[in-house]
């Protein structure tokens, strides 16, 4: 049975880890379904960067991409190179859970509409469910 759960745009998953320790645990996730993380972004410390923000929640973006699934996605769609990476967002959900969600690569399918794109979405979406299911609940 799945612990992860679709929303209106994303696969999530709440885990009892504590907000450091999960974004730890969903890159090792991510590594072993064939996902690296290209770039990170410290949304707490970019908004104090840029417009002075303090006290906004601990919240990470990372830019998730499994090269074999991107290669093969840009092979059918060049353009689909506007859709990438695969977002991934940490954030503390409060009493020491943390919110693990990943956008819905089915979401990317609705805007190309390219059938050779679809078996790469499908793909992409077990491999993301997969690095989700590997969080503690």
């Amino acid at each position: 049975m799945s612990t992860a759960t679709q929303e209106a745009y994303g696969l999530a998953r709440t885990t009892s880890l504590p907000y450091a320790e999960a974004v730890l645990a969903i890159k090792e996730a991510l590594k072993a379904v064939g996902f690296g993380v290209l770039w990170e972004i410290d949304i707490p410390a970019t908004l104090k960067a840029k417009i002075g923000v303090e006290g906004f929640r601990d919240y990470v973006i990372l830019g998730a991409c499994n090269p074999h699934l991107a290669h093969r996605a840009l092979q059918a769609e060049l353009d689909i190179g506007l859709l990438m990476p695969c977002n991934v967002v940490v954030y503390d959900a409060g009493d020491g859970r943390s919110a693990v969600k990943a956008l819905e690569p089915n979401k990317m399918w609705d805007l190309v509409g390219n059938p050779a794109v679809e078996p790469v979405m499908a793909e992409a979406r077990e491999k993301l469910l997969a690095a989700l299911e590997a969080l503690p609940a």
